[in-house]
């Protein structure tokens, strides 16, 4: 079997969509530094090439007008047990253009794999880019993930991003991302992990709502047990007059996990509002009450409601 059939095995195994031969569905398939599938589609351009070992650089363009009918397909991943994979991103939606991307992380063997994404994304007036992330890490919890994002949003422009990592073990999570956002432009920045043993995610996430009318949300779900730590930052700055936006963190932690959330909340102008809320603690004991009278013992229920949450 080559390279190429095992990554689309181990996507599809981590519940991927099985569409590669479809050619009205764009993808790009990179096994650490190998391209190993491409295709692309009327208004979309995408150039993936090795710059280095272990490296790639891939640029994602959507030509001004365009709406990309199909979601993208991109599934990235390392399959031996030990290797790194880097990907240096720049992605630009041209005015009144849009997209939706979506990208499956898969590292079915790792003990001692790293995975580094740094993304610049362009989104020019008008622009649509939603991007989902779902990784897959396997049992080992020897995945290390490294992610950078710098964000530009033009007037009325729209970002979407969305990272969940609900099956295998995490590893170490460390994300850093921030954008500015334009005149009646919005962003929204949603993230849902599933940690356990000595698992450790840090995430920061940050928005500026610099133009009016400028809305904002940054929501992070995370569940913990075990010796699992979770460390979350977000940060949402409204800078004109209309500008709102929304900060939600919830950590739901078990056995000797360890939860820390810091929401900050910056406003410039009287006309400008930020909400926030941060919950850490166990699961809802009514909840838990609820479902074990119908038949649950006690872990599967507290499974049943974390899932719930992460689902959300």
């Amino acid at each position: 079997m080559n390279d190429y059939q095992m990554m689309v095995d181990a996507y599809k195994s981590a519940g991927g969509e099985d569409i590669f031969a479809d050619s009205e569905v764009a993808h790009l398939v990179l096994e650490r530094d190998q391209v190993l599938g491409k295709h692309g589609v009327e208004g979309l351009k995408v150039e993936a090439d090795k710059i280095s070992p272990g490296a790639v650089k891939v640029k994602i363009t959507v030509k001004a007008g365009y709406k990309i009918k199909n979601p993208v397909h991109m599934c990235f991943g390392v399959l031996p047990k030990e290797g790194r994979q880097q990907i240096d991103m720049v992605v630009k939606i041209e005015k009144n253009a849009a997209v939706e991307v979506r990208a499956d992380c898969v590292f079915p063997n790792a003990v001692q794999v790293q995975h580094i994404m740094d993304a610049v994304i362009e989104i020019e007036e008008g622009g649509s880019y939603i991007y989902k992330e779902h990784h897959f890490h396997g049992d080992h919890g020897g995945v290390e993930v490294i992610a950078k994002s710098d964000i530009n949003l033009a007037a009325r422009g729209q970002l979407v991003t969305k990272f969940d990592l609900l099956k295998g073990r995490v590893g170490k999570i460390d994300f850093d991302y921030e954008a500015v956002i334009a005149e009646a432009a919005t962003v929204e920045m949603l993230a849902r992990i599933s940690a356990q043993a000595d698992d450790q995610v840090k995430i920061r996430e940050a928005a500026h709502l610099q133009g009016k009318d400028a809305r904002g949300i940054l929501d992070s779900k995370i569940a913990l047990k075990e010796n699992a730590r979770a460390d979350i930052y977000n940060e949402l700055t409204a800078d004109a007059a209309g500008a709102m936006g929304h900060v939600d963190c919830t950590e739901i932690i078990k056995d000797q996990a360890i939860a820390r959330a810091v929401p900050i909340v910056d406003v410039r102008h009287p006309e400008a509002k930020i909400t926030h809320e941060a919950a850490i603690g166990s699961v809802d004991s009514t909840q838990l009450q609820t479902l074990m009278a119908r038949g649950l013992d006690e872990e599967a229920a507290a499974d049943v409601i974390i899932q719930g949450l992460l689902n959300d």
